[in-house]
């Protein structure tokens, strides 16, 4: 989670809400692929941090199948990230801070663990929730 929130910082220097994200291997100890919010550098609505890691991953392994990987996140994912996780086959999710308005993990939606889909996830949520909340918090009052 340390990793991810040094890649949210990165999003918040340039201007985008700080939500960092890490891919780890199935082996837990290598980084596969790290991604930050870049929005507004990219100006894509797609170019949400756990999409980008999803697929800088899914390259470094030359295949669309996350199997046994971990992706580790600051926030907990949207309805469009959650799908992302679903579809990657990514085995395991930590999110630190809880999405109350958009979370697709438990706060509003739970696509991650519906039953009618074919893939779910392990879900771990909560770790080093108040520094990634906080992070979120100063980024919006700045602004």
């Amino acid at each position: 989670m340390r990793l991810a929130l040094d890649e949210a910082a990165l999003a918040a220097s340039g201007g985008d809400v700080p939500v960092g994200a890490v891919v780890l291997a199935p082996d837990g100890t290598a980084v596969l692929a790290a991604a930050h919010n870049e929005r507004e550098a990219a100006g894509d609505p797609t170019a949400h941090a756990e999409v980008l890691a999803v697929r800088r991953a899914a390259a470094e392994l030359g295949q669309w199948r996350l199997a046994g990987c971990t992706l580790v996140v600051t926030l907990e994912p949207c309805t469009m990230c959650a799908g992302a996780i679903q579809q990657s086959r990514v085995d395991r999710l930590v999110y630190g801070a809880r999405d109350e308005k958009a979370g697709a993990v438990g706060s509003l939606w739970d696509l991650v663990r519906d039953r009618r889909l074919n893939h779910r996830p392990e879900v771990i949520g909560g770790v080093l929730a108040e520094e990634c909340s906080r992070l979120l918090t100063e980024f919006f009052r700045e602004r």
